[in-house]
C-alpha cells in the first residue's frame, strides 16, 4: 500500500497582498464603504461638497483685488458677464483694509514693534512646546518674555518692566528670610504682602525717579489705538498663559484640606463659572472704575484681560480637577511612600499625570477662550469684528459682507487649528491616553 501523505519540505515565497486591500483603494473600502449604510454616507457627502464647491469656488476666483468700492467691483463683473448677489466676491476691501484688520489703528511707523513682539512671541513659547529640540537654557527668556511683550506694544519706560519683574525678586527673598525663622504658610503670606506693597505703593516713585535720571524707554501707544487681529492676539496670548497655572492653584485649593482655602477657590470657581463672560467684560468696562479711587486710570484692555483670564482659570480648574480626580489613590500612596512632601509629590508626581490626562479639556478651553476674544467689540473695543463693522460703514464698502467675515474665520481657524494639532502632537509623544 503506498503512502499518500505529502509534507512540505520548504516556505512558499511572499506574495504581495489583493489589491484592494492595501493604498488609496484599501483605506477607501475601510474607512468610506465598509458597508452599505457607510457607502451611502459618502456618496451624500460628496454629493454635498460638491454642491458647496461648486458655489464656493467660482465666487472666490474673482478678479476685483484692485477694486476701489463695491460698485467698482459690480463694474469689473459685469464686464464679464457675471451679474448678481453671489457673482463673485469683492476682494479690494482686503486689499485696502487688511493692515487695518491686522493692526487697528496702531501708529504706521511703529508696526515693527508688534510685529518684533509676536516674532519674539514665538522664540518665548520654543522651549515650552518643543521642548526636545531647542536649547534648556531659553526658558529664561520665556519667562521675562510676559513682562517684555506688553512693554514692546504700549511702550514707555523701560523701568517699568524691570521694576515689575524685581517684585517678584523681592517676594522670593521675603519667602526664603521667613521661612527660615518661621515657617512656609507665613512665608507665602509675607512673600505675597511684600509684593503688593511693592507694586501698589513703591514703584511708581522708583520708576519715575529712576526714569529721570536714565530716560530710556519706547513711545507710548494709547490703548485706544490698539485693534484688529493684534488685539485679539494680545488678550487671547495673555489669558491662555495665565490662565493654565491660576487654574491649577484652583484646582489644587478646592482639593485642599485647608477649610479656608477650599471656601475661597469653591466660592470663585462657581462665581465665576455661573457667570457670562459678557457680564463679566461689562464690569470690567464700566462698573470697575466705580469701585478704584478717583482719578485712577486703570487701562480697559488690562480690564478685559484680567477678567477673561479669571474666566478661563475657573474652566481650566475644574479640567485639572478632572485629571486630579483620575489618578488612581496608589499614585499618592506611592509618593507618600517616597517621603515626598505635599509640593514635591504634586511637581514630580501627581500633577504631570493629571495635566497629561487633561490635555484634551485644557486645549479645547484655550481654543473657546481665543476665539471669546471677539465679545470684546460689544464693549467698544476695535477687535477684527468691531473693526469689520467700520469698515462697512464706509460708503465705498457699505454692503460687503462675506468678504470680511471670511477673512476673519480663516484667521482664527489658523490659529485654532494649529492648537489642535498641537494638542494631537503633545498627546501622541506622551502617549495619552489608551492604545
Amino acid at each position: 500500500m503506498s503512502d499518500l501523505s505529502y509534507v512540505r519540505t520548504e516556505m512558499l515565497p511572499e506574495q504581495a497582498p489583493p489589491a484592494t486591500a492595501v493604498g488609496i483603494i484599501g483605506w477607501m473600502r475601510e474607512n468610506l464603504f465598509s458597508g452599505w449604510f457607510n457607502s451611502i454616507l459618502t456618496i451624500a457627502a460628496v454629493l454635498f461638497i460638491y454642491m458647496v464647491l461648486s458655489i464656493v469656488v467660482p465666487w472666490m476666483v474673482s478678479p476685483t483685488w484692485e477694486a476701489t468700492s463695491l460698485a467698482n467691483c459690480r463694474e469689473i463683473l459685469a464686464e464679464l458677464g457675471r451679474e448678481g448677489h453671489f457673482s463673485g466676491a469683492c476682494w479690494g476691501v482686503i486689499r485696502e483694509r487688511w493692515i487695518q484688520l491686522l493692526f487697528g489703528f496702531y501708529p504706521p511707523e511703529l508696526y515693527w514693534r508688534p510685529i518684533l513682539a509676536f516674532v519674539l512671541l514665538f522664540v518665548a513659547l520654543a522651549p515650552v512646546l518643543f521642548a526636545e529640540y531647542v536649547p534648556r537654557k531659553l526658558i529664561w527668556f520665556s519667562a521675562l518674555f510676559p513682562f517684555l511683550m506688553p512693554w514692546m506694544l504700549w511702550g514707555g519706560t523701560v523701568w517699568n518692566p524691570i521694576a515689575v519683574v524685581a517684585g517678584f525678586a523681592i517676594a522670593y527673598f521675603v519667602y526664603k528670610a521667613v521661612d527660615t525663622a518661621v515657617g512656609s504658610i507665613a512665608a507665602m503670606i509675607a512673600a505675597v504682602v511684600a509684593a503688593i506693597v511693592w507694586w501698589l505703593v513703591l514703584l511708581g516713585p522708583v520708576v519715575a525717579g529712576l526714569s529721570s535720571i536714565i530716560p530710556l524707554g519706547f513711545e507710548v501707544v494709547e490703548s485706544r489705538q490698539f485693534g484688529g487681529f493684534m488685539l485679539s492676539i494680545t488678550i487671547g496670548i495673555v489669558a491662555i498663559v495665565v490662565s493654565l497655572p491660576l487654574g491649577v492653584v484652583l484646582a489644587l485649593g478646592r482639593q485642599s484640606d485647608l477649610m479656608i482655602v477650599k471656601a475661597i477657590c469653591v466660592g470663585f470657581i462657581e462665581f465665576i463659572r455661573g457667570v457670562p463672560l459678557i457680564t463679566l467684560l461689562f464690569v470690567a468696562s464700566t462698573l470697575l472704575n466705580i469701585f478704584l479711587p478717583p482719578g485712577t486710570n486703570f487701562d480697559i484692555i488690562l480690564r478685559v484681560i484680567i477678567m477673561a483670564t479669571l474666566f478661563s482659570a475657573a474652566y481650566m480648574a475644574e479640567v485639572v480637577r478632572g485629571g486630579l480626580a483620575a489618578l488612581p489613590k496608589g499614585q499618592y500612596e506611592g509618593a507618600d511612600s517616597l517621603g515626598l512632601n505635599y509640593w514635591q509629590a504634586q511637581r514630580l508626581i501627581i500633577m504631570p499625570q493629571a495635566l497629561k490626562i487633561s490635555i484634551p479639556g485644557i486645549v479645547s478651553s484655550f481654543i473657546g477662550l481665543f476665539k471669546d476674544t471677539t465679545l470684546v467689540s460689544i464693549i467698544g473695543l476695535l477687535d477684527p469684528l468691531g473693526l469689520s463693522q467700520g469698515i462697512r460703514a464706509d460708503a465705498n464698502w457699505n454692503g460687503i459682507v462675506w468678504e470680511l467675515y471670511g477673512f476673519i474665520a480663516l484667521f482664527f481657524f489658523v490659529f485654532c487649528f494649529g492648537m489642535s494639532r498641537y494638542s494631537m502632537y503633545l498627546e501622541r509623544k506622551l502617549q495619552t491616553g489608551h492604545r
